[in-house]
């Protein structure tokens, strides 16, 4: 017969899908029954109709049942009382003495910071940032959104999920995750189509709780989709991370440029590291001679660069009018988008740990 160590040995491959922590670690697993071949147990989820039950009930019978021995197994889903949810938080949230500043935001974090700005709306910055997300996903980076537009948020619509909810635990809300990127928005907090109408303050404290209010869990990168412009949000952005990087996005045109560098311009005086410059819409490439149109002129991207004394990472193509904000794997523009993130990788210091995955 099999011991109540050996199940919970086993038990400890199984994570809660959305805090990505082991079951046993998170103290889910309860009222432990073996009887010869037979186990029953219960595993208290922090809500009750929890999407994901299902996906955890298959995971734990099939662990179950890899036992020697095992033969048949009950697996009952449960939903966590107030008491139990509360130490469920604290134990992601970690000690008291710990939570005075966020994780994400502690001086020795080796989470790097990427902030994609733009001098103007409309160049499709939060389009590169999904897209860049994505491709640093794909390399095996851990990677989270951070939709740091208030009034622009894009984030959610370019991902499909503008009809889901993040999951909230008391007050610590669990990020939406999408094709290994984790994601919040200020689009999860308003009511559909509503304008958001708040003063910097306001703003600043809500781009405060995404870092304090959000568990990240681990990350190696979070990119920050900026609001386009030198306003309250990109001060606040330069306030909390001294030290983040910044990857300005342009279009061909001389008047996105000039706007571009102005937004670059203030990165550098707060001491962020520009690390490259990317000229989206560039160019229309023809799908059957392979010929290049630049239906929006040329050098709009070499401009900026020489104005902030970096270089041109990439230069994305643009897409039919039916292709999605998110490319698609094999397109001209995903392959471009993977160069990037190579680059990108590099630049910030990452590319260790995208060649160790």
């Amino acid at each position: 017969m099999v011991s109540k160590e050996q199940v919970l040995e086993v038990l400890r491959d199984v994570e809660d899908p959305e805090v990505h922590k082991s079951i046993v670690e998170l103290d889910m697993v309860k009222n432990l029954v073996i009887q010869d071949s037979h186990i029953s147990v219960e595993v208290l989820l922090t809500i009750s109709g929890c999407p994901l039950r299902n996906t955890i009930e298959q995971a734990v019978t099939e662990k179950l049942l890899s036992l020697e021995g095992v033969k048949t197994v009950d697996v009952k889903i449960g939903s966590m009382n107030d008491e139990q949810r509360a130490q469920f938080t604290q134990k992601l949230r970690g000690k008291p003495e710990e939570r005075s500043t966020p994780a994400l935001l502690k001086p020795d974090t080796d989470v790097v910071f990427l902030a994609i700005a733009s001098g103007k709306g409309g160049v499709g910055k939060s389009t590169v940032t999904a897209n860049l997300a994505r491709a640093m996903a794909k390399q095996g980076l851990r990677v989270g959104i951070i939709d740091a537009d208030i009034y622009g948020f894009s984030i959610p619509s370019i991902f499909g999920v503008r009809e889901r909810k993040p999951t909230v635990i008391d007050d610590l809300i669990m990020p939406i995750e999408v094709d290994g990127v984790k994601l919040i928005s200020m689009h999860f907090f308003v009511p559909e189509n509503n304008p958001v109408v708040w003063r910097g303050p306001m703003l600043g404290k809500m781009l405060r709780n995404f870092f304090g209010e959000v568990h990240w869990g681990d990350l190696d990168v979070v990119l920050l989709d900026l609001p386009p412009g030198t306003g309250d949000v990109a001060l606040d952005v330069h306030q909390l991370l001294p030290k983040s990087k910044e990857l300005i996005v342009t279009t061909p045109q001389m008047n996105a440029a000039e706007v571009a560098i102005r937004a670059g311009l203030m990165g550098l005086r707060t001491n962020h590291e520009v690390v490259g410059v990317v000229e989206n819409m560039a160019y229309f490439e023809c799908g059957n001679c392979g010929d290049k149109t630049y239906l929006f002129g040329r050098g709009g991207g070499e401009e900026v660069a020489r104005g902030l004394r970096t270089s041109v990472l990439a230069q994305v193509p643009i897409a039919a009018l039916e292709t999605t904000a998110l490319f698609k794997d094999g397109t001209r523009q995903a392959e471009v988008f993977a160069d990037l993130a190579k680059e990108v990788s590099k630049r910030i210091g990452l590319l260790g740990k995208v060649a160790a995955k």
